[in-house]
C-alpha cells in the first residue's frame, strides 16, 4: 500500500482555507486538514500520516489516529521534516512507494535523495478538490440511478415492492 506522509503546518500554510482557520482557530486548521485527508486516503487507498511539528513543545512523540488518519506531533527537539525523513526510512521498501507533500524546497531534495515521491501543496489541494468533485458526481449519479429489476414489472407493482422492502407498507 502506498503512503502519503503530510507536513501538517506547511499544507496548512499553504491552503488558503486552512491558512485562514488557522489564524482563528488552530485546532480546527488541524482538525479539516485530518479530514480532508481521511477522504483522499479513502478514495486514493493510501495509508496517510500528517505529521504536525512539535519542536518547541516539550515531551515525547504522540501518535493519534482519527478517520484512518495517522497523526504524529514530534518528540521535543525534532522537526516535522527529520520525522518525515525517518518515516521514508522505515515505510520505503519494493512494494511501498512513499509520497511526502510539502512545498519546502529543502525539504523536497532530500526527500528526492532518499527515493520518496513529492507532492506540492498545491498539487495535493487540486488533488484534493478534483477527489471532492469526483464523490459529488458519483453521489448524483448514485442517486439517479434507478433500481432495474431483471423481473419487467410494472411502475406501480415496483414501488409497491420498494416500500414493502423499506417497511413502508
Amino acid at each position: 500500500m502506498d503512503v502519503l506522509l503530510v507536513d501538517g503546518y506547511n499544507i496548512i500554510g499553504a491552503w488558503d482555507e486552512l491558512k485562514r482557520l488557522r489564524d482563528e482557530d488552530l485546532d480546527q486548521a488541524r482538525n479539516l486538514l485530518v479530514e480532508k485527508m481521511a477522504e483522499y486516503g479513502s478514495y486514493r487507498k493510501r495509508r496517510v500520516i500528517v505529521v504536525f511539528d512539535a519542536y518547541e513543545v516539550k515531551g515525547i512523540e504522540n501518535k493519534q489516529k482519527h478517520f484512518n488518519v495517522e497523526i504524529i506531533f514530534t518528540k521535543e527537539q525534532e522537526t516535522a521534516d527529520e520525522c518525515i525523513e525517518r518515516l521514508i526510512k522505515e515505510l520505503k521498501n519494493v512494494k511501498t512507494k512513499v509520497f511526502v507533500a510539502t512545498s519546502d524546497f529543502a525539504e523536497q531534495r532530500t526527500i528526492f535523495g532518499q527515493g520518496a515521491y513529492r507532492i506540492s501543496a498545491r498539487e495535493l489541494a487540486i488533488e484534493v478538490q478534483n477527489i471532492e468533485h469526483e464523490i459529488e458526481q458519483d453521489i448524483k449519479f448514485h442517486q439517479h440511478q434507478t433500481v432495474r429489476s431483471t423481473i419487467p414489472l410494472e411502475e406501480d407493482i415496483r414501488k409497491l415492492f420498494e416500500d414493502w422492502r423499506r417497511g413502508k407498507k
